[in-house]
Parts: structure tokens; C-alpha cells; sequence
């Protein structure tokens, strides 16, 4: 068994590095860069039903350790991604998880079943985008996320990941009611809800006024999700909030998470995930770890209760 070897809800990975959804968008850009061949998975960025514009005015804002951005999902939908993205992506080899958003549980199923003819190989969830009208309510109704999570299930046999918010009053109802539903996994978490006022004009610099807030400063709250839902359900996590390193990838691990992803650090660092994947082992055995599977959950004193073992 390989040292970097991971496995998150039934998706076996060489390495336990994933790009994050809405970072990556669906690879050409960063093919030039580096072999994508080299990450663990790509979570592309979300496909609708139909395309969708995004939000008008400024999309992205800087703040201190962060970045608010309020895309709104733009993108060019389903039939684009089946006829131009999944064809260029599956030349890599590379797991891609498909990151799906939709208004209604139909527009979802929808999708679902589409990209499961296709061949990918996972999807994940989009239920808690703060940065859209609606802000896909899906996230913080519990009863809502667990009929959405159930109608997916229903009609893909693929590993299901859930996408969930931290802007809720903690993890554990809706993590404990995605996984009833028939999740196989969790990414926590999404961006934060914030804003920001431009210093000269005295009004929001996003169109949007609120938007989601990615980056360093939300990694101690990424962290506390993890370890929460690690530490009480049996089920397997990707961490994602923060993580620009191997360092950081590491303490997402030894909080129990089976798998991390890197966001926003590819803005500043195209570079950031592979570095991360190449820099890793070296992370692990200088803290003793032999293999990701021994760091998984070791800040606890014990093994996580998920089925993170490849």
C-alpha cells in the first residue's frame, strides 16, 4: 500500500490532495502548469442543469488572511461540461468529482444522473454557497438536505459527497443528516458568509454586498468541523478551509480528516497543491507518521471511526 494512499467514501486516491471546487475551475488553466496527474482528485468547479451568469459587479475582495468572493456560480452548464470539459479531463486519470448546484431537487437529480453515465468519479454536493441569492438553503435545512441527499441517492450508485456550511449553528445536525440520507462522505467546509466596505466609497465592495470568505483566516474553524464530525460520526471527511501547505494538510489529517483540498491558496500559488502532495511525505515522517492512514485522526490518541483505510 502506497505511504500517500487514501480512501473517502469509496474513492480509492493515490494521494489524499484534491483542488478544491470553484478554485480550479475545470483544469486548463493549470494544465500548462503542471501534470494534473500529479493530485489526488479534482473537485471541478460547479455544474448546473443550465448555465448560469453568476452575480453582477465586483466578484472578489482581498481582506486580512482571506478572500470574499461572490462568483455566484457562474458557469456554463451541464451539456458544456459533458461535451468539452469531461472528455479533456479524462485524459489525466485522475478521480474527478463533479461538484453540482442546482435551484431545485429535480435540476440536481438531473445532473446526478447525467455525469454518473458519464464515468466520473464521484460527485459532491453543492447544498451551502453563501454567494447566491438563494444561498442554496439546502445547507441549513436539515430536513430539506436530507430529502435532496436521499433523491440523488436514489439515482447514482457513485461515492456521494456532501458539501456542507459552516454558517449554521454547528456541524453536527446537518453532517449526521446528510449521512442518514445516504451520503458516503463530507467536504468541510464552504466559505464563510462576510462582507466588506470599500474605505473610499463607504459602500459594499461586492455586487453582491455578502459573499463567502476563503483562505488562512477561516482554517481554525475548517479544523473544529472536522475534528466534530470526525470525532462522532462514521464517516469519511475531506478538510478544506485554509490549507496552503503541508503543514496544514497534516493537522487537517490528525483532526480525522481522510482527505484535504486546497481552495483559494491557488490564487496566490498555482503551484500550492502539488507542492503540498510532494512536500507531504517528508510532513509525515517527521512526525513519526509512516503513511497518511497513521496520521488520520492521531490528534485524538485514536484511529478516526470513518473508513479512511485504503
Amino acid at each position: 500500500m502506497s505511504q500517500l494512499a487514501t480512501r473517502v467514501g469509496g474513492l480509492q486516491l493515490k494521494n489524499p490532495v484534491l483542488v478544491a471546487s470553484g478554485t480550479f475551475g475545470y483544469g486548463r488553466e493549470f494544465a500548462p502548469l503542471f501534470d494534473l496527474s500529479r493530485l489526488g482528485g479534482i473537485m471541478v468547479k460547479g455544474v448546473s442543469l443550465e448555465p448560469w451568469s453568476g452575480n453582477p459587479g465586483v466578484r472578489l475582495a482581498e481582506t486580512d488572511s482571506g478572500l470574499l468572493n461572490a462568483i455566484g456560480l457562474q458557469n456554463p452548464g451541464l451539456r458544456h461540461f459533458l461535451d468539452e470539459d469531461w472528455p479533456w479531463l479524462r485524459q489525466f486519470g485522475t478521480p474527478v468529482v463533479v461538484n453540482m448546484v442546482g435551484h431545485s431537487v429535480e435540476e440536481y437529480v438531473a445532473v446526478a444522473q447525467a455525469v454518473s453515465d458519464a464515468g466520473v468519479a464521484a460527485i459532491e454536493l453543492n447544498v451551502s454557497c453563501p454567494n447566491i441569492e438563494d444561498g442554496l438553503v439546502f445547507g441549513t435545512d436539515q430536513t430539506a438536505l436530507a430529502g435532496l441527499v436521499a433523491s440523488v441517492r436514489r439515482v447514482t450508485a457513485l461515492p456521494l459527497i456532501v458539501k456542507l456550511s459552516p454558517n449554521t449553528t454547528g456541524p453536527l445536525p446537518y453532517a449526521r443528516a446528510a449521512v442518514e440520507a445516504g451520503a458516503d462522505a463530507l467536504s468541510l467546509i464552504n466559505t464563510v458568509l462576510g462582507m466588506a466596505i470599500d474605505s473610499v466609497s463607504r459602500r459594499p465592495v461586492l455586487g453582491n454586498v455578502t459573499g463567502g470568505l476563503s483562505g488562512p483566516a477561516i482554517r481554525p474553524i475548517a479544523l473544529r468541523y472536522v475534528w466534530e464530525v470526525a470525532s462522532t460520526l462514521a464517516v469519511d471527511v475531506i478538510g478544506m478551509g485554509g490549507i496552503a501547505s503541508a503543514q496544514d494538510g497534516l493537522t487537517f489529517l490528525e483532526a480525522g480528516a481522510a482527505a484535504v483540498a486546497v481552495g483559494s491558496a491557488l490564487f496566490r500559488d498555482p503551484w500550492a497543491a502539488v507542492r503540498l502532495v510532494d512536500e507531504l511525505p517528508a510532513e509525515l515522517a517527521g512526525f513519526g507518521y509512516p503513511s497518511v492512514q497513521a496520521a488520520i485522526g492521531a490528534a485524538r490518541g485514536e484511529r478516526r471511526r470513518g473508513g479512511g483505510s485504503a
